[in-house]
């Protein structure tokens, strides 16, 4: 009974590594920086080398190999990268990480399976296989808090899912903004004592003004739109919508040299932005950073320096050591 069931653990988790290991290979065209792109890779051709260990294993205990798991990988996971360009970039990485939690429960599942059946050869593959899918569990969790931090994170989105993610934005942005906006004005009213409904009369002129001027700023382009909005805002008062039309532009890197959080940075070498970015604990101004080299000059060092940063504070804000 215990040999039929490691059977078809094993089964399962070669199905499993299969996936894995072509999921890999389409991470590696969205790797943001070379070292990324490098550790995925290496990354696949480990999921390839631990597919082969199960196949002997699976061979060992069955007295044949599996045909059908590779297959079933295979297409498991181009089923997988097609319909994650429907959705948001966080969303396929969630999805990444619930599959290497079950690659790791399943490999510990069959490491006590093994030893209950006295197979030490596949008590030392599950082992191997726990350790290899923590490792990537607490990759992919620190890749997930560079997300939340407001990122960029490790991996770019592909350009189908920057749709999906800013049409998700975009629906929720009229009402969030309302709301927001509402619940703090009447908080504001309230702790003065003010009069409720000229305040409510008073943020909904502004919303309805505010929402005129995008309309407006729409027909031209992407940078200038912003600008202009954030010029709007500014002069009718508008100081939370102002902020976050900025913030917006800053986060597409549309802002100048001298809006960075470090100073003199244009003069700078990639050694003297690695220490400079150090100082920095704010996740949005080393993002700001990150945006504005992207736009700009482009240096994959510069970059993989200031996403280090990032890293850093991903893993602290998650408890990983760094």
């Amino acid at each position: 009974m215990t040999d039929a069931t490691l059977i078809t653990q094993l089964r399962v988790l070669l199905t499993l590594t299969q996936t894995e290991e072509q999921i890999a290979r389409i991470r590696v065209g969205q790797a943001r920086t070379d070292a990324v792109r490098r550790e995925l890779q290496q990354n696949a051709d480990n999921a390839a080398e631990r597919s082969t260990a199960i196949t002997e294993q699976l061979r060992e205990l069955a007295g044949f190999g599996d045909v059908v798991a590779p297959v079933l990988g295979r297409l498991t996971a181009l089923v997988k990268g097609t319909l994650e360009q429907a959705e948001p970039i966080d969303e396929a990485l969630l999805q990444d990480l619930q599959l290497e939690h079950q690659l790791l429960d399943r490999a510990t599942y069959v490491k006590v399976l093994a030893e209950a059946a006295g197979k030490p050869a596949v008590k030392a593959l599950a082992e191997r296989l726990i350790v290899a899918h923590s490792a990537t569990v607490e990759w992919l969790t620190v890749v997930l808090a560079e997300q939340a931090l407001g990122g960029p994170a490790a991996l770019q989105a592909t350009p189908f899912q920057r749709v999906a993610g800013g049409a998700t934005k975009l629906a929720n942005l009229p009402v969030r903004f309302a709301a927001n906006t509402v619940n703090r004005a009447i908080g504001s009213t309230q702790q003065a004592g003010g009069t409720l409904n000229s305040v409510v009369d008073d943020v909904a002129h502004r919303a309805t003004a505010f929402s005129g001027a995008v309309r407006e700023t729409l027909t031209v382009g992407r940078v200038a739109s912003l600008r202009r909005a954030e010029r709007i805002a500014e002069r009718e008062g508008n100081t939370t919508a102002a902020e976050a039309v900025a913030a917006t532009r800053r986060e597409l890197g549309d802002v100048s040299a001298d809006e960075l959080p470090i100073k003199g940075y244009d003069s700078m070498s990639t050694a003297q932005i690695a220490a400079a970015v150090k100082q920095l604990d704010d996740p949005a101004d080393i993002t700001t950073v990150i945006r504005y080299e992207e736009a700009h000059k482009a240096r994959s060092s510069v970059v993989s320096a200031v996403q280090t940063r990032l890293a850093a504070l991903a893993k602290q804000a998650v408890g990983v050591p760094d």
